[in-house]
């Protein structure tokens, strides 16, 4: 039976904080195993996670893998244990922001984001929000910073819905963009990935 993932529904920024001091990653940043060469192991642009081609339907399998991905200095992608390192395939970011939840207004407001594997993310200074435009299709390709160099792509119904707030709040000649923590954040497609 495939669980059903949370919603933030009913928790203020204020209990995401909370959720988020209280969870305990692993280290993988200092762990330094050797590598062990790649798996057949890929995420997909959906934020679907395949093993052997086939999806991994077990939702506390998926959290797991996630929270021991680490992003290499070269950009590849690597799932870290303390005895070994394996690269995997990341098609596009490795999680997938599936929720908005936002409190405040204009240089006031704060956002926060619940990803598909049920973390959660506030936006501001340590935790930036960017949409670049794909050169290929001229897309928007919204991103929110999750940790260590791992992204989050915003789902579009989700962009949508910044943008709806950024159009109510935006000030004459302003670029469009959301306020959060104190930051202003772009999403008018002048973004940069950091």
């Amino acid at each position: 039976m495939t669980e059903k993932p949370s919603s933030t529904a009913g928790h203020s920024l204020a209990d995401i904080a909370r959720l988020l001091a209280d969870k305990r990653l692993p280290p993988v940043k200092s762990w330094n195993p050797p590598y062990c060469g790649p798996i057949d192991m890929r995420i997909a642009r959906d934020g679907t996670w395949y093993y052997l081609g086939t999806p991994i339907g077990r939702p506390a399998m998926v959290k797991l893998f996630s929270s021991i991905l680490r992003r290499e200095a070269d950009g590849s992608y690597v799932l870290v244990t303390p005895v070994e390192r394996v690269g995997i395939v990341v098609e596009d970011a490795p999680f997938l922001a599936v929720e908005l939840v936002t409190e405040g207004a204009g240089p006031m407001r704060q956002c926060g984001f619940r990803l598909s594997t049920d973390e959660h993310v506030l936006v501001g200074a340590e935790n930036s929000m960017t949409v670049i435009v794909d050169p290929a299709s001229e897309a928007p390709h919204p991103l929110v910073h999750v940790r260590d160099g791992l992204y989050a792509l915003i789902r579009r119904p989700v962009f949508y819905e910044m943008v709806e707030i950024a159009l109510q709040e935006q000030q004459s000649g302003a670029p469009l963009g959301l306020w959060s923590q104190g930051v202003f954040f772009p999403i008018d497609g002048s973004g940069t990935m950091q």
